[in-house]
Order: structure tokens, then C-alpha cells, then sequence
């Protein structure tokens, strides 16, 4: 996610803060690198010249030039615009609770709509407690349906669909009258993907509009396609006039131009972000986090949130207690490998660590096959074996490496590793731990 913009942006800023004092020269060299930076990430051009000289008037102004750490300033500026331009505080989701409320999702197709139908539902089930429900309203996109049929299933969420007519409006009338007679509270429309220059499509999407009458109707853009993206927005706005923005794929955009100039073209703020193929990966959009993360700045908050759910309080207190007590077992480090799983991908999270930039990244090279051998090795022992490691001995480790298909070596350093953390545990608050701490895969 903005891999390569945070990169380049990161290089600027090491060099500005290694100045003691800043001129306005060697200010305005840098303006012109941030120019090239977010002109290469795809930002629109007019976005970028007025983004620039926002910073510039504020950059060359007695606060910055006279300040102790001027470098750190110019940072402070940098980020300060960028939440500027990402703003999203005009959006608001109110729910009905006398009446069912109604989403639409338009866009591309191959934009993401209907697993970001899905998403979306699970999202408001979890964060809104809403009773949620789809509907099937993309009748040319043969496997649309079945997927949404699939995916619904997945996640016990029900889902209104015929595939024996064309008619959408057909469709969404027998999704209105089943939301009257069942426990419903939210209905998400997903409808075909479609080019804003196809008058006919367009024609019908506006007419489903016209009947179902959302209450909200979400713009579902692929952030790796940039430019087009927000080209393509604006089309759909100027028909549509939809309320918000859902960036399917943001995982994949190293360039980061669609999140950044989006707002500024449409006048409609991102929503949602979707940032990874599982349908809990769906993200709330918050500008100063992204902020935070396209300058290497991490993102705690996020990270903290991410942790809150995967993990149980209980659960917490109780593991704090045995670490406390050293009585922290193989058991008890699966059972945390599993939360952590829920998560997200490990190098993700890295990601949102303050500090950690791309070519730290690069270093750092997490192999889910290794997770994955490592929860075969512990799953591989009996329960007392993983509550007292020192029962395997040499017979034992065999067995255990034929049954998870991996070798002595790897569960004698599984084991070794566990060891060293255990003991290392006792000094948890030291920066010993931190420093000497390895995961073991």
C-alpha cells in the first residue's frame, strides 16, 4: 500500500531533517521532489500544483524558517495537507431504526463490487449490528449471482435473487416486498459493472436508483487503476450523484493516486478501503491514519483496533498471568499464533509498526509457510507434550516431524526458540526482550 510513494517521500524528508537550517533553495528543492513523487503515483496534475503550493506558502512562513527543527516542520506541513486533501468528516451513516435502510453499489465492472457487497455486510453486522441482506441485481455477469449466492452462504447472510428474468427492477421489487415480511434491517444492492459511456446501462442503473430510492449509494473504484479511476467517478457522480467511495484492491497500489485525488475531482470522500482478499478485510477510511502510513509514520490506532478484535480480554489477562508465572505453554503460543492469523497477514502488520519503511520491509521477508509449518509442528504433539516440551526426546521429535512433514532439525529449533522466549518473558518490559526476541518460524 503506497509502497513506493512512501519511499520516495521518505528520502525527501531524511534529507530535509538532516539540514540544521533550511533556505528557502533548498525548500523549494525539495517541493519539486514531492511534485515528482506524487505526479509518478498517479496524482492529478491540478491536485498536485495547488497541494504544493499549500505547502510551500506554509513552508516558507515564520513558523517553519525559524523553528528549531524546520526538517520536522516541513513534515508536520506535508502531513497536515494530505489529511487535507483525504478529508472525509462530511461523511455520516445513519441507520434507520423504524425502517429498512438501503445501500447501492455501482462502479467498473471488475471493479469489486460484489465481494465488496459482501464485505460491506459483514462490516455493518459486526461494527452496526444490522441485520443484513443482498441483493442480486448484476443479471449479466453470468456467475455474478451464483457468487453473491456463495458468498451469502459463507457468511449465513441471506441473499435476493432470480435468475429467471432481466428485469433489475423485477428484481428489486422482490427484495423490497421479502424486506417487509423478514428480519431485515440493512439491504445492499450489488449491480452490474458498467462503462459510464454505455448510455443504455447507465439509463438502467439510473432508473434502479429511481425506484429503489437508497439511502446511500457507494462508487466502487480498483485503486491500482489510478487516474481512471477517479476519471471514471466522476462520470458516475456527475449521474449518479453517489454519496461515497469504496477503494477495492488498495493492498496492490503501490502508487496511491486514486485515494489521493479522488475527493478533490469528485467532491465525494473514500468510505471504505478493501485491503485484501478475505471478507474481513475491509477497512473504515480514515485520513490522518493514511496519512500517518504514506509517511512511514505506521498506524498504532489501527494496529491497536486489529488487536481488540482478535483478541479476547479474558483470554488477555489470562496469558498475562501465566507469562507472569512462566507457565506459558506450546498451547497457549498456538492459541496467539491463531489470533494473530485474524489479523491479517504478518507483513501488514508490520506495515502499521511506526518506523518500519518499505526497504525494511524487503529485509523482512514473512513466509506464511513457515507459519503454517510451525502450527503443524505443536499440532503434531499430544496436549502433554505441549504443556511440558521437556518430555520430547529423540523418538518423540521423529514422530512429531513425520506427522507435521517437516524435519528434526525444524522442531529442535522450534523447540530451542520457545525456550529462549519463555525465559526472555520474565524480562518483558525490558528492551532486552524487544531486541532478542525472534519469532520461531
Amino acid at each position: 500500500m503506497f509502497s513506493d510513494l512512501s519511499e520516495r517521500l521518505n528520502g525527501i524528508f531524511k534529507n530535509l531533517k538532516g539540514k540544521g537550517k533550511l533556505s528557502e533553495s533548498n525548500i523549494q528543492d525539495s517541493l519539486k521532489e514531492i511534485k515528482m513523487a506524487l505526479l509518478e503515483a498517479d496524482v492529478n496534475f491540478k491536485i498536485v500544483k495547488n497541494f504544493i503550493n499549500e505547502i510551500q506558502t506554509r513552508a516558507l512562513g515564520q513558523e517553519v524558517m525559524k523553528s528549531l527543527e524546520p526538517g520536522q516542520q516541513v513534515v508536520k506541513i506535508v502531513h497536515e495537507q494530505l489529511i487535507a486533501l483525504m478529508d472525509n468528516k462530511d461523511l455520516n451513516f445513519e441507520f434507520h431504526n423504524n425502517r429498512l435502510t438501503k445501500i447501492m453499489l455501482v462502479g467498473l465492472q471488475g471493479s469489486g463490487k460484489t465481494t465488496a457487497c459482501a464485505k460491506l455486510a459483514n462490516y455493518f453486522r459486526k461494527k452496526r449490528s444490522a441485520f443484513p441482506s443482498l441483493v442480486a441485481c448484476d443479471v449479466y455477469r453470468p456467475a455474478a449471482i451464483h457468487q453473491l449466492e456463495v458468498l451469502g452462504k459463507q457468511l449465513d447472510i441471506p441473499v435476493i435473487s432470480d435468475t429467471n428474468t432481466k428485469s433489475v427492477k423485477n428484481i428489486a421489487k422482490n427484495a423490497l416486498d421479502w424486506a417487509q415480511k423478514n428480519n431485515t434491517s440493512l439491504m445492499i444492492f450489488d449491480t452490474a459493472g458498467r462503462l459510464h459511456i454505455d448510455e443504455e446501462m447507465m439509463k438502467e442503473v439510473k432508473e434502479l436508483k429511481d425506484y429503489v430510492k437508497p439511502d446511500y449509494i457507494f462508487f466502487v473504484a480498483d485503486a491500482m487503476t489510478g487516474q481512471d479511476a477517479v476519471n471514471v467517478a466522476k462520470e458516475f457522480n456527475n449521474l449518479l450523484s453517489f454519496d461515497a467511495v469504496i477503494l477495492t484492491k488498495l493492498d496492490g497500489d503501490a502508487r496511491g493516486g486514486a485515494a489521493l485525488s479522488i475527493k478533490a475531482v469528485t467532491g465525494k470522500s473514500v468510505a471504505f478501503v478493501g485491503t485484501g482478499e478475505k471478507i474481513s478485510d475491509l477497512e473504515e477510511f480514515f485520513p490522518d491514519r493514511m496519512a500517518s502510513r504514506i509517511l512511514g509514520m505506521g498506524d498504532v490506532l489501527s494496529l491497536i483496533e486489529k488487536a481488540q478484535e482478535a483478541f479476547d480480554d479474558d483470554q488477555a489477562e489470562k496469558l498475562a498471568q501465566k507469562m507472569q508465572k512462566n507457565q506459558f505453554t506450546l498451547s497457549d503460543f498456538l492459541e496467539q499464533l491463531h489470533n494473530m492469523k485474524k489479523m491479517g497477514p504478518l507483513d501488514q502488520l508490520l506495515k502499521l509498526i511506526p518506523g518500519i519503511n518499505a526497504k525494511m520491509m524487503d529485509q523482512v521477508k514473512i513466509d506464511d509457510k513457515q507459519i503454517a509449518h510451525v502450527e503443524a509442528i505443536i499440532t503434531s504433539m499430544t496436549l502433554k507434550e505441549r504443556e511440558k516440551p521437556q518430555l520430547i526426546n529423540g523418538s518423540r521429535r521423529i514422530r512429531i516431524a513425520k506427522g507435521s512433514g517437516t524435519s528434526v532439525q525444524a522442531v529442535n529449533r522450534l523447540l530451542k526458540q520457545f525456550e529462549q522466549m519463555k525465559s526472555m518473558m520474565k524480562n518483558m518490559n525490558t528492551s532486552k526482550f524487544m531486541k532478542n526476541f525472534k519469532m520461531p518460524f
